[in-house]
């Protein structure tokens, strides 16, 4: 992979006045230790430097640039935007833009780069090494052009099945309801007279129709087994003729 050349940090220190460096001896302090390479040391003058100008540019601004050099670009970040914040002079904005685009093209977020080193652009278009940047982190955006947010429509394409397939589901357990009910009613009508009127259960089971039913047909067969008993008799006993005298 070829090696990107980027150019790096703007970390000339914001200009102060001669009563603020009176008041903040910690800013000076820890450029000096900066300078050195001594970076835990000049972030430790530039943290207390903060604590006293909580609105001013300049120590955060130097703080976001002490631990960068530390590989703490996301730390770093922080501090940067809150010099951002802060600042009043377009040369700080421009220094400010060109450090953030220089962690955003760490990160590989080439289109936030890109914004940020034209911020930078905006505030002092005469910097070469801004412009430059600028171009490289551009030429990156074309190259890796953002990926297309395939998860989320993933997710919500899921969302939207579960929610057909639920109301599918539900769908069918109210047709099943349903049909059981015009069952119930179908088995309900069937069981009424002509007259809509349901007959009433009798004891045993046996309506009272078909309980005179089975009486009639038995006294039939007894009328019959009379009869027939009845005819042997007169058979079996002829009566006798009279005698004519």
């Amino acid at each position: 992979m070829k090696k990107i050349f980027l150019y790096g940090l703007l970390v000339t220190s914001f200009l102060a006045n001669a009563q603020e460096k009176e008041a903040d001896k910690n800013l000076p302090q820890g450029n000096e230790v900066f300078a050195e390479k001594k970076y835990a040391e000049a972030e430790a003058e530039y943290r207390i430097s903060e604590s006293k100008n909580q609105k001013k540019a300049i120590a955060s601004y130097n703080l976001g640039n002490a631990i960068y050099r530390q590989n703490q670009a996301n730390e770093a970040k922080y501090h940067y935007v809150k010099a951002l914040s802060n600042a009043k002079s377009k040369a700080d904005k421009h220094r400010i833009y060109h450090n953030l685009g220089n962690i955003l093209m760490k990160a590989k977020d080439y289109s936030g780069a890109v914004e940020a080193y034209k911020n930078a652009l905006r505030n002092n278009p005469a910097d070469d090494e801004t412009r430059y940047n600028y171009a490289l982190a551009k030429k990156f955006l074309k190259d890796n052009p953002p990926k297309k947010n395939d998860d989320k429509s993933k997710d919500k394409k899921n969302q939207k099945e579960d929610q057909k397939k639920n109301k599918d589901q539900q769908d069918n357990k109210d047709k099943d309801k349903n049909k059981d009910q015009k069952d119930q009613n179908k088995d309900q009508k069937d069981d009424k007279d002509q007259n809509g009127n349901k007959p009433q259960p009798q004891p045993g089971g046996v309506s009272k129709q078909r309980l005179q039913n089975l009486l009639d047909a038995v006294n039939n067969e007894e009328k019959k087994v009379q009869d027939k008993v009845n005819k042997q008799k007169v058979r079996t006993n002829p009566k006798k003729a009279e005698k004519d005298w």
